[in-house]
């Protein structure tokens, strides 16, 4: 079976996508993560995976996620964060994190959300693409492989809240933070399709299934390919 490891892998989002695409997952993340719904290492993921290079015990994997920390250059947070005083301190982790992934020599998937984090933006994903209750655009960086672009559909609407003092319905809802109209813990769990969890952090840091299935499907065409 193919098998992939899980890098910052929050409470399993990506994780679940790749398991329904048929890996077997392996997950890692500082945190404690009771509700990761997989096998689980709890520690600093580069330093893990950097172990795993180094003793060999990378090669049991065929592909590498990571979803490195992105409060540094989300576009969510740099315009208000910033200006407050929030989010100084976030280290940019995407440079080191590719720079290990490179020494493995496996296929790998780096994923982060719009804004200022310096990533190839191979795909960009939406949910709007998979029919879900939340836009949710991340971007994700290919190496050792590649993909064609899935078309990016008109949305259908606006996300539901209040924006700049301004209140919108619309078919979407804001699956982050807390108040003026976001998301309740179980209208963000049926727009992402993540039911394993209830946990409000986890849900707002997770990204849905949908969108690593997608990918994982499409890696293991992609290899298929290379093999005929």
């Amino acid at each position: 079976m193919r098998r992939i490891l899980d890098l910052f892998s929050c409470a399993g989002g990506a994780g679940w996508g790749y398991h329904l695409a048929g890996f077997q997952v392996d997950g890692c993340d500082t945190a404690d993560r009771p509700n990761y719904p997989f096998d689980y290492h709890r520690g600093d993921a580069l330093e893990y995976l950097d172990h795993l290079t180094t003793t060999g015990d990378i090669d049991r994997y065929t592909l590498v996620h990571a979803s490195p920390p992105c409060q540094a250059g989300c576009a969510l947070t740099i315009g208000t964060n910033t200006s407050q005083g929030w989010g100084g301190d976030h280290r940019d982790l995407v440079a080191p994190t590719r720079e290990l992934l490179e020494r493995t020599g496996l296929p790998y998937v780096i994923e982060q959300p719009n804004g200022r984090a310096a990533i190839r933006k191979d795909l960009t994903l939406c949910g709007e693409m998979f029919g879900l209750g939340v836009l949710r655009h991340r971007n994700f960086e290919l190496g050792r492989w590649a993909t064609a672009r899935p078309a990016h559909p008109r949305h259908r609407g606006y996300v539901r809240g209040h924006r700049h003092g301004v209140r919108r319905e619309g078919p979407y809802v804001a699956a982050y933070g807390k108040g003026g109209g976001k998301a309740t813990v179980p209208e963000m769990q049926s727009a992402m399709g993540i039911t394993w969890t209830d946990v409000h952090e986890e849900l707002t840091e997770a990204i849905p299934p949908a969108f690593s299935r997608w990918i994982g499907t499409a890696f293991s065409t992609a290899r298929q390919e290379v093999l005929v």
